[in-house]
């Protein structure tokens, strides 16, 4: 088992100078890590550069850059620049992305995702090495591409959400990102990650194990609940993540969403996530409950837990924030 750490999320909002305030408090407060999102405005590879300066020992992530918006020798050519700002402290963190984002957004087709996210994984870091491309895969091609050598090349973690692309990422990458899962899946997600990290030869303790939690501190558990129903309802119409859902033992919640969805009625798609699923997958309560499933899902071998609150107002954020300094938490 490695480290178990605390991250915020980020980004905080649309303006840089809210992240860089974040940023400050989470140093302030012994929180080792921030982790942004990456989906749309403002940039996030960007936001790193820029807000890398304003740092001083926390580790900055990402969880995670969609692979199809940006070439590889765009990535390696980021990921060089991130690791000369803030050397040692940057993980450069890859996926698939959705439907909605790739699709809808950028016009981009979901095409192979397993092999895609593989085979970029692959070329960045061989471009980070400084060594002349020659890679001709299922979905990349780079020939004659050489950049100079990263003297702190950043770790390479992967997201996944099903089976093969949990076990491709433990494989491929140094780490392993996992989002929106219900609590009773840790255990299968865990056994793939290990199937994949001997697959490589590594120890499965070796792969660090990232998640993003979906976090409220509230005394009103209903408040918290509806909160999470029409954030992510839409998420699982999604064909990734409805497919995953349904994997994890919730084909019946899948299928209603996925109804609702195609009939337009948010009612059908929101009413499917029930009180006790939300509570396998949201972290909803007062200071306790959420610090002992943090722990929970430590002690089911989630190394870095990315603290996203599901927040409806500032004093929301705040609470579920403070309730994970380093003065309010430690792991057992």
């Amino acid at each position: 088992m490695g480290e178990k750490r605390i991250a915020v999320t980020l980004p905080a909002g649309p303006k840089i100078t809210d992240t860089i305030g974040r940023l400050k408090w989470a140093e302030e407060n012994g929180i080792p890590d921030a982790w942004f999102s990456d989906s749309g405005a403002p940039d996030t590879l960007t936001q790193v550069a820029a807000v890398g300066a304003h740092t001083t020992n926390i580790r900055i992530g990402v969880a995670v850059t969609p692979v199809y918006t940006r070439a590889p020798s765009v990535l390696a050519a980021s990921a060089d620049v991130i690791s000369q700002v803030i050397p040692g402290r940057f993980i450069m963190g890859l996926g698939s992305s959705s439907q909605t984002i790739m699709g809808q957004w950028n016009g981009i087709p979901l095409d192979k995702p397993l092999t895609r996210v593989k085979e970029t994984a692959q070329l960045v870091r061989g471009m980070l090495t400084g060594e002349k491309t020659n890679f001709e895969g299922e979905t990349l091609y780079s020939r004659g591409y050489r950049q100079a050598p990263c003297e702190n090349p950043p770790p390479i973690y992967l997201a996944a959400l099903r089976p093969k692309m949990i076990e491709m990422a433990a494989e491929v990458g140094d780490g392993v990102i996992f989002n929106l899962w219900p609590k009773g899946a840790l255990p299968k997600m865990m056994e793939h990650v290990a199937i994949g990290a001997q697959a490589a030869g590594k120890d499965p303790a070796s792969v660090e194990i990232v998640n993003r939690a979906m976090v409220l501190c509230t005394d009103d558990k209903e408040y918290g609940r509806n909160l999470f129903r029409a954030a992510f309802g839409p998420y699982y119409a999604t064909p990734v993540y409805n497919k995953f859902l349904a994997w994890a033992g919730y084909s019946d919640a899948a299928n209603t969403i996925t109804e609702g969805w195609a009939e337009k009625d948010r009612a059908k798609t929101g009413g499917a996530l029930t009180d006790e699923m939300i509570d396998e997958i949201g972290i909803i309560g007062n200071e306790e409950e959420i610090q002992a499933r943090i722990q929970e899902d430590a002690d089911g071998g989630v190394d870095t837990h990315i603290i996203a609150p599901l927040a409806g107002s500032l004093e929301d954020l705040e609470r579920t924030f403070n309730a994970f300094t380093a003065s309010n938490f430690q792991f057992k």
